[in-house]
């Protein structure tokens, strides 16, 4: 399998802005880019504390909504959520949301999700922090079946419903990829033995490795589903420049599936726009 090239951050900095998101996923796609991934936070501490990775006025628009407006200007390439945290979130609406950009796409979303890890943000949002990890296996399994089910009914600790409906469904069935993000052991084993992919973000090739390596630990401790295929990895490598041919194929020697590439921050609209023609021209199709 040939290694892939996602783009993030459509969602955020100058793709924060419509003319300048349209523009990109457009030239990305047109580049051979095959995803396009946005991250998320609902809202950022103030002030800036670690971990938290962004400044409380830094931009940052709603991931599906973002992705919506980039499906509007684009033919064939992916749509990602790299990613969003779930338990901050109602999962039917979220469901709900999702399904719509399955749908509005023609089958083009991929599903990333993750735990979260800022207290203040699910402080102010009112989500349990300490059972997010509960949380979230919960709430995929209600969105599985509310996507899939003729008769969707789900009974758990933190979400039930019966005797509804929520249509249209995802035109990917019975669901859309599922990606779990996140470095944890529960993390691996959840993305062995509930998604089609797992997606490490800000790795170095020493840091992917290391996390390559939790996978197979996890595969030995859990079963995995055959439906669910080959486990395809994605990663983002650390903020910064096209990365260089020697560590591409570091990473494709690991088993990587796909580069979803962070440009630096300090990038302007044109920046972006070098950005995606460099990495055509160093890196897409020569892997």
């Amino acid at each position: 399998m040939a290694l892939a090239f996602g783009l993030f951050s459509l969602n955020s900095g100058p793709c924060s802005y419509p003319e300048t998101a349209g523009k990109i996923a457009r030239a990305a796609e047109d580049a051979g880019f095959d995803s396009l991934w946005c991250g998320e936070h609902v809202v950022l501490p103030d002030p800036q504390a670690p971990p938290s990775p962004m400044a409380p006025l830094d931009r940052i628009l709603d991931p599906v909504v973002a992705l919506t407006w980039c499906a509007a200007h684009t033919k064939r390439v992916k749509l990602g959520t790299g990613i969003i945290i779930l338990p901050q979130r109602n999962p039917l609406v979220l469901a709900k949301e999702l399904a719509s950009l399955d749908v509005l796409s023609g089958g083009r979303l991929i599903f990333g999700v993750g735990v979260g890890y800022l207290e203040p943000e699910f402080r102010a949002l009112g989500a349990p922090f300490e059972d997010r990890g509960k949380v979230t296996d919960e709430y995929m399994a209600a969105m599985r079946t509310i996507w899939s089910e003729r008769a969707p009914a789900f009974a758990g600790r933190f979400v039930s419903y019966s005797k509804i409906q929520a249509h249209p469904q995802p035109v990917q069935q019975p669901t859309p990829p599922i990606v779990i993000g996140g470095r944890s052991a529960p993390a691996f084993r959840r993305a062995v033995s509930e998604g089609h992919g797992w997606y490490g973000f800000g790795l170095d090739p020493d840091a992917a490795a290391q996390c390559v390596e939790g996978l197979k630990r996890a595969a030995g401790e859990v079963s995995r589903p055959a439906h669910l295929g080959k486990l395809e990895i994605s990663v983002t490598p650390r903020r910064g420049a096209v990365p260089d041919r020697a560590a591409v194929e570091r990473y494709a020697a690991l088993g990587i599936d796909r580069l979803v590439l962070l440009p630096r921050a300090t990038l302007d609209a044109a920046g972006l726009e070098s950005f995606v023609a460099d990495t055509q021209r160093e890196l897409i199709g020569r892997f």
